[in-house]
């Protein structure tokens, strides 16, 4: 049985004491492989020597954060796209608009997350998206992307069921199901009790939003067996069963069965 984190930020300051450790830790776990998206120019650096750190489990993506999108964002993304013409990486990310946090930068937000659509377009990988109180302004978007080809995760999904058939059937995207499946009260179970295991991949966007029984504290990578276990229950499945299907996602969406696992500079 093995696992695909699709979505973790390892290289945060949260692991200075244990990073090692930690990431051991998950591969011990079944946690083969670990995808990292970027948050902006300042995270590059540290992201990629993690990467080349373990380069046989865990793979680099690039990309804005929505949260990172301030008066220099074009500057931000011109770093981004040099990164694409000198580097290896495996997918634009993450990418997106989030109006929880900051709405005064909605318009450069709206840019930003364009093109890094159009990224993703030019060098053929998937995108991983962010939303947050913005499915409105992220599917008006990639409304314009239609007759593209163009794939993704919907990162840390929360919304509706509507919403979900919407991100699978007409964008043909996964979701990205984390530790807000397991919480109490989050109606996600809901949702994904009537999406197929077929398009939903799993992550844990560690250090944030760790899955009970770790909820409040830093989340890590080994604990995605008990969001698999979650949607084990709640889809009647066996585990492996879940952790086989969400990993041959992954797997087909990065292309890892046949990416250079070394970060090519």
């Amino acid at each position: 049985m093995q696992f695909v984190d699709t979505h973790a930020h390892l290289y945060m300051n949260h692991f200075n004491d244990d990073r090692e450790e930690m990431v051991k830790n998950a591969i011990q776990n079944n946690v083969s492989k670990i995808i990292l998206p970027n948050i902006d120019s300042s995270t590059i650096r540290a992201m990629n020597q993690l990467c080349e750190n373990f380069a046989s489990n865990i793979f680099p993506l690039i990309g804005l954060h929505p949260t990172s999108v301030k008066e220099t964002y074009e500057d931000e993304l011109a770093i981004i796209s040099g990164e694409l013409n000198s580097k290896h990486y495996i997918g634009i990310g993450e990418s997106g608009i989030d109006l929880y946090w900051e709405r005064s930068f909605l318009e450069e937000q709206k840019k930003a997350f364009a093109y890094q659509i159009e990224l993703s377009i030019e060098y053929q990988i998937p995108i991983i998206i962010h939303v947050r109180e913005a499915f409105t302004e992220i599917f008006e978007i990639l409304d314009n992307y239609k007759n593209e080809s163009i794939n993704g995760i919907f990162h840390a999904f929360a919304g509706t069921l509507d919403q979900a058939k919407k991100v699978i059937n007409e964008f043909g995207f996964f979701l990205g199901i984390g530790g807000i499946v397991t919480f109490k009260n989050s109606g996600l179970d809901k949702t994904i009790d009537k999406i197929s295991p077929d398009y939903i991949v799993l992550e844990t966007d560690s250090p944030f939003l760790a899955p009970v029984p770790h909820r409040g504290k830093r989340n890590e990578s080994s604990y995605i067996i008990y969001i698999a276990e979650k949607i084990a229950q709640i889809k009647n499945l066996p585990v492996t069963k879940v952790a086989e299907i969400t990993t041959r996602n992954a797997i087909q969406l990065f292309g890892l069965s046949r990416v250079n696992p070394a970060v090519q500079g």
